[in-house]
């Protein structure tokens, strides 16, 4: 559970309130004297996801940890390692919670620091770990020492004790002025999310045309001709690097190919049959190609509820021996750089599993799975495998895609229909999905687990439970089409940016489940959901990044200037704005005098305002007007002076 220790403010009438509107907080440079430390259960953490923390708790590792007291909040903000820290404070001033008014940082003199042969921290004598203020703090920057999530920064109250540490693990020693300068913007988070994009695509590429490759290998042996009566002899007589072709007919599957070969068949026509014994095909070798062929007599052997137990290393272990050792119409271990294209798989159980297959691709494949998704299993199930799929087609079984510790991975390109969830990620990181065309599922795209780095892009989901679900920390949301759905996009990642995002016809558009408002959400069209935006309770967000919101469809205000954003801020989750685009008496009382001079001094002192979003620019035009008139939503320019 999260604690929330306040910061107690004293409320002194009126004209206090009025002065602090005009004015803002005043704070003398002593302030910080007037704070202690608290106890870091006990305030709202933010930083390094979930998964990062207990892995390092269980492994004896130290987390640098640091906690802050804000002049326009009234929690405690706790940081697991300095980088959210930095991003909040680094620029100075007032950022998403007010004035900095003290910061606190682990203090690790006198613990005697060590790293592991991997860079991580451990105290020789934890007793001593303690807190010092941030201002007072000499930290060891570019050392040897990481986290689970990267990079570490150590913070030392005593000069000599932080100098000790770098003569013995590298590093400088710096103060805390000098970590400030090095945060990047929150827009630069943006700019670095998309840039990788780019990469992540590039990366696909060049994997997909590796394994092209494979497929110009020479023929050496033809299956039913000469000396190889059986696939499983014509594997066995031929040599590396070789191609086995299968002609149209059936073949008995429960085959294992152990070398670098290519089995070519002629489409459809050529089935490898496993007569419902187990995995069709076994892969046990690097660089082996399975192409142009339907496989067919998937076994569907269970090895145990992979839902069983709330223990989290014993639930891990289920799903690996469930998912990664259950039956499969292809079972690829140990194939890396290996490629299954023009593919038809008819199964009960998993389609195509990948363990331990870095750079694999998977391409242009059919699989069809149980009408029962809780009778099926995966259509890919990638494990420990950064790998490809694109281009294929998945319909019922219970995912299309599912990923376990499979960072880097990349899913594009393709269409899943009728299942559970399209796209199931599992401690997965910095994985790129984007344009599936997903419908009929519990939900399109869901990343689970609290990973880091994920790019969810120029999805389209629609008839489903959810649309997109998103986990984790520093994650790009965008370009995406969410419509026709119970629950748009559900957002329960922090540090994230969702835009240019189309949400519409939704039960409810955007939910925004974080406490904590370290999420950029702008510039997205979310309009003719039954409910445009929820939040979580006693949050405040502002959906607004360098003045530019969202478009909401027809709302109170003008647009005066032509500058595409509104004169007045927007509150989707307020009882009056949120139907004010559906009713004209609420726009008249969204207009009012009382109401407006109320939420003045609301906007004017973030601390007052009430819990919800805001967005402070909503946009006047449609972000994608195209998309939504191809949707048959009806758009226009909001509150235009002529």
């Amino acid at each position: 559970m999260v604690g929330r220790v306040r910061v107690a403010w004293v409320g002194v009438g009126l004209a206090v309130v009025l002065l602090v509107a005009g004015t803002g907080f005043l704070v003398s440079p002593d302030a910080d004297r007037s704070f202690s430390p608290v106890a870091f259960d006990d305030t709202l953490t933010t930083g390094m996801t979930g998964v990062d923390v207990r892995q390092a708790e269980s492994r004896g590792w130290s987390v640098p940890r640091a906690q802050a007291f804000y002049a326009q909040y009234e929690y405690v903000v706790g940081y697991y390692g300095m980088e959210a820290l930095v991003e909040e404070v680094g620029a100075g001033g007032s950022g998403t919670y007010g004035r900095p008014l003290a910061v606190f940082v682990t203090d690790y003199s006198g613990t005697a620091p060590e790293l592991t042969d991997a860079g991580y921290l451990t105290l020789q004598n934890d007793v001593r770990r303690g807190w010092v203020r941030a201002s007072e703090a000499h930290f060891v920057v570019d050392s040897q020492a990481r986290t689970p999530a990267g990079p570490a920064v150590l913070p030392f109250g005593d000069r000599a004790d932080a100098a000790a540490f770098t003569d013995q693990y590298g590093g400088t020693v710096v103060d805390w002025a000098a970590v400030k300068s090095r945060s990047g913007t929150e827009r630069a988070r943006g700019a670095v999310l998309r840039e990788r994009i780019g990469e992540q695509h590039a990366w696909a590429n060049r994997t997909v045309a590796d394994t092209r490759g494979l497929r110009d290998r020479p023929v050496s042996v033809v299956v039913g001709e000469g000396d190889a009566p059986t696939l499983e002899a014509a594997l066995e007589q031929a040599e590396a690097n070789e191609t086995v072709r299968l002609p149209p007919g059936i073949y008995n599957g429960s085959v294992t190919v152990t070398k670098p070969v290519t089995l070519a068949g002629a489409g459809n026509a050529t089935v490898i049959d496993g007569n419902g014994t187990g995995s069709v095909l076994t892969v046990r070798s690097p660089r082996v190609a399975v192409t142009d062929l339907r496989v067919t007599g998937v076994g569907d052997r269970d090895l145990g509820n992979a839902s069983a137990g709330d223990n989290g290393s014993e639930w891990d272990r289920r799903v690996r021996l469930v998912y990664g050792e259950g039956d499969a119409g292809i079972r690829m271990a140990d194939a890396h750089g290996s490629l299954v294209a023009d593919v038809t798989v008819d199964t009960s159980a998993n389609g195509i599993v990948l363990l331990n297959s870095s750079g694999a691709a998977v391409t242009n494949v059919t699989v069809r799975g149980a009408e029962d998704w809780g009778d099926g299993f995966m259509g890919v199930l990638a494990m420990y495998s950064r790998a490809v799929v694109q281009d294929s087609a998945f319909r019922g079984g219970r995912d299309g895609v599912y990923t376990h510790y499979s960072d880097g991975l990349v899913v594009r390109d393709n269409i899943m229909h009728g299942m559970r969830y399209g796209v199931h990620e599992m401690y997965t990181r910095d994985t790129l999905v984007a344009n599936n065309s997903v419908r009929e599922t519990q939900v399109g795209v869901v990343v689970m687990t609290r990973p880091q780095g994920n790019l969810l892009v120029g999805n389209d989901v629609r008839d489903s439970g959810r649309g997109l679900s998103v986990d984790g920390s520093t994650s790009l949301v965008a370009w995406n089409v969410v419509a026709d759905n119970g629950l748009g996009i559900s957002v329960g990642a922090d540090r994230s940016l969702v835009t240019h995002n189309t949400v519409v016809r939704n039960e409810v558009g955007v939910r925004d489940g974080t406490l904590l408002p370290t999420n950029d959400i702008a510039e997205n069209d979310i309009l003719a959901n039954g409910r445009p935006v929820e939040v979580a309770p006693g949050s405040r967000d502002t959906w607004a990044v360098g003045g530019r919101g969202n478009y909401w469809g027809p709302i109170p205000g003008r647009d005066r200037d032509g500058d595409g954003v509104i004169d007045r801020p927007y509150r989707p989750t307020d009882t009056v704005d949120g139907a004010a685009n559906r009713s004209a008496g609420a726009a008249t009382l969204a207009d009012s005098p009382a109401v407006t001079v109320m939420r003045g001094f609301q906007r004017a002192v973030p601390g007052l305002r009430a819990e919800g979003a805001i967005d402070p620019a909503p946009l006047s035009r449609p972000v994608r007007p195209d998309i939504l008139a191809r949707l048959g939503v009806e758009t226009g320019v909001t509150g235009r002076d002529g």
